[in-house]
């Protein structure tokens, strides 16, 4: 007998579609929040056969269970633990653990990919077109490659997945697997993510008018309340407003915060370990724990949220030789131009002063962080440049 503890996301179900295949009825699954895992492990040790083989997926155990597992092992064997996270990187010191997080071919891996590798390896389950391509879309989105690749149909599978329940789309997964020569989505399921990316859209657009900015340490971050689409909101959050380092997500029912970046200079695992989470680079989680409740929750409640830059402009854009205009809550406004190669601001028609910049984006950069300013629509942009002319004459 065998028993799966994985998690309960699209990558730590699909290690568990990937059990079923390979072991149908002699395997049994315990999907997990990262929580509950805890809890878990101390049944599986304390109650379980010890002739059962044990599996560990996507997770990782707290110090405690990290040496009960260790005991365990040595005297009874039965235990692989599987893992892509590089908080998780400790656990590969031990014979049954096994962490990569990225392969040979320097490509990020995931949970089900380095599981199906195992179970291929060890001839538990023989690998086909569909299952492989099922498992690609996994790692694509797990590790955020579907957006750079733009693998739509990645995206399309995770949202597939919250969709349905997880009996289902695990009951669907695997008949599809066991029948199909390559991996698609089905007339029906193509008209309900179309119908869902609608939603997405709507939701996103809501949620850009409720970020507001922080600085927490040593970073800027946006914080935004939301109980869906994390990943979503995240990156275009993060794409919407590219001067914020990171995007915190706070789902205060489920008291859980997700952290997102599409920037290469944060790595948002190790902010979710100082709230004792942990996750990848650029996607990662934690729990609400005190601490966090004060930095995201109690300092940012009182905040305002940001404004949007103008859209559709013609005039009034960004990176113009002719200068770009922003202004902010206090009505400031902050006029960005470009002055003997280098890049200067005004503030009220003043010269900030010991302020230039090499090129726009660091300018801009600036003037959002400091001033949290936005780009004005064209209308007032044209009213301050007649402004300034009338003036100088």
């Amino acid at each position: 007998m065998y028993k799966l503890l994985t998690h309960n996301d699209l990558d730590g179900v699909g290690c568990g579609i990937l059990a079923k295949l390979a072991f149908g009825q002699d395997v049994r699954i315990r999907y997990n929040s990262i929580a509950s895992l805890k809890r878990e492990i101390e049944f599986f040790l304390d109650s379980d056969s010890k002739e059962t083989f044990l599996f560990i997926t996507d997770l990782s155990p707290d110090e405690e269970n990290e040496r009960r597992l260790q005991s365990y092992y040595s005297e009874h064997g039965n235990i692989q633990l599987i893992d892509h996270h590089k908080t998780a990187l400790h656990l590969d010191d031990y014979e049954w653990g096994y962490v990569v997080v990225k392969d040979t071919e320097g490509n990020l891996t995931s949970a089900t990919s380095l599981f199906y590798e195992y179970l291929v390896s060890m001839n538990y389950l023989v690998a086909t077109e569909a299952v492989s391509e099922f498992v690609e879309l996994v790692r694509q989105y797990d590790t955020w490659e579907w957006e750079k690749n733009n693998n739509q149909k990645a995206h399309s599978l995770n949202s597939l997945f919250y969709l349905v329940s997880i009996d289902e789309f695990e009951e669907t997964m695997i008949e599809r697997l066991s029948t199909n020569s390559h991996f698609d989505f089905d007339e029906f399921e193509k008209r309900l993510l179309n119908m869902e990316e609608d939603k997405i859209e709507r939701y996103i657009k809501r949620k850009k008018r409720e970020i507001v900015q922080a600085k927490v340490r040593d970073y800027y971050a946006g914080v935004i309340y939301a109980e869906s689409y994390h990943s979503e909101v995240g990156n275009e959050l993060g794409k919407e407003y590219g001067h914020l380092d990171y995007i915190v997500i706070l789902n205060m029912g489920g008291k859980k915060i997700s952290y997102r970046t599409i920037h290469d200079h944060v790595d948002v695992s190790e902010i979710a370990a100082i709230y004792g989470g942990g996750g990848h680079q650029k996607a990662s989680g934690s729990s609400i724990t005190d601490e966090a409740y004060k930095d995201y929750v109690l300092d940012t409640f009182h905040l305002e949220p940001i404004q949007e830059d103008a859209k559709r402009n013609r005039y009034n854009v960004k990176n113009s030789t002719f200068g770009s205009l922003y202004r902010n809550k206090r009505n400031d406004t902050l006029f960005l131009y470009p002055k003997n190669e280098i890049w200067v601001i005004e503030q009220n028609k003043k010269l900030v002063e010991n302020q230039t910049f090499p090129n726009f984006e660091q300018a801009e950069m600036f003037i959002k962080r400091k001033f949290e300013a936005w780009l004005v629509k064209d209308d007032l942009f044209v009213e301050y440049l007649i402004k300034e002319v009338k003036s100088k004459k």
